[in-house]
C-alpha cells in the first residue's frame, strides 16, 4: 500500500494543476467571459441574461454595432481585481477581432475594468470604467 501513496499524491497534485488551467473559476470573472462570448456569438438572449437590468440596453447597442462584421474572441482570460461596495471589478486580457472586407479590427479587452454585480443570486455584467 505504501508504494501507491506517492503515485496517488502525484495524481492528485496533477489534477489540481490541470483544473486551474482554462477559463476563470471566479463566478464574477466567468460572467464577464460569458458576456463577451455571447457578444461575439451575437446571441441577444444570452447577452440580455448575462447583463444587469441597468446595462441591458447598452449590451444590445453593443451587439447592434457588431452585426455587420464577423467577430471572434482571442485569448480571453478574466480575473477579479477587487470590489467596490456591491460591485466586483474584473480585468481581462485578450481581444475581440471584428472582420469586415477581410480586414481585422482589434478591440483590446484589457483597456477597461469591467463591473459585475450580483442580482437574484447571479453574477451579471454591468458595464465598465
Amino acid at each position: 500500500m505504501r508504494k501507491f501513496a506517492p503515485i496517488v499524491l502525484l495524481m492528485c497534485i496533477a489534477a489540481l494543476l490541470f483544473s486551474a488551467c482554462g477559463q476563470a473559476t471566479d463566478p464574477a470573472a466567468k460572467a464577464v467571459e460569458g458576456y463577451f462570448t455571447a457578444l461575439v456569438n451575437k446571441d441577444a438572449n444570452a447577452l440580455s441574461a448575462l447583463s444587469c437590468a441597468d446595462w441591458e440596453p447598452n449590451a444590445l447597442l453593443e451587439l447592434d454595432s457588431l452585426q455587420a462584421v464577423t467577430t471572434r474572441l482571442e485569448n480571453l482570460a478574466c480575473t477579479a481585481a477587487g470590489t467596490d461596495g456591491t460591485t466586483t471589478q474584473i480585468n481581462c486580457q485578450g481581444k475581440i477581432l471584428a472582420t469586415y472586407n477581410n480586414e481585422d479590427q482589434e478591440l483590446d479587452l484589457s483597456v477597461r475594468t469591467y463591473q459585475v454585480v450580483q442580482q437574484g443570486g447571479e453574477y451579471l455584467f454591468c458595464g465598465y470604467q
